[in-house]
């Protein structure tokens, strides 16, 4: 599903949808938002970058996280 979806692509979206949405001071003064293009390339890089992170972390298999802290169940130690 998200191996089709384009990593540039996806950052011109967000960054589309980031300008529109950002609020009074963040947006030029004619009310336009700034373009991609005039976006300096670092900065697009970067952002293509984190598409592709995420679109990589969305597509791979959900990993259940380990509580660090505590005992598994059949492991603790009561002491009685």
């Amino acid at each position: 599903m998200f191996q089709d979806v384009d990593a540039e692509q996806l950052a011109r979206l967000y960054h589309h949808y980031h300008e529109a949405l950002a609020p009074g001071p963040e947006k030029q003064a004619d009310n336009k938002s700034s373009s991609w293009e005039s976006t300096p390339q670092p900065e697009r890089r970067r952002m293509v970058a984190a598409a592709r992170l995420a679109l990589l972390e969305l597509a791979a298999p959900a990993v259940p996280k380990k509580r660090k802290y505590y005992a598994t169940p059949g492991e603790a130690d009561w002491g009685c």
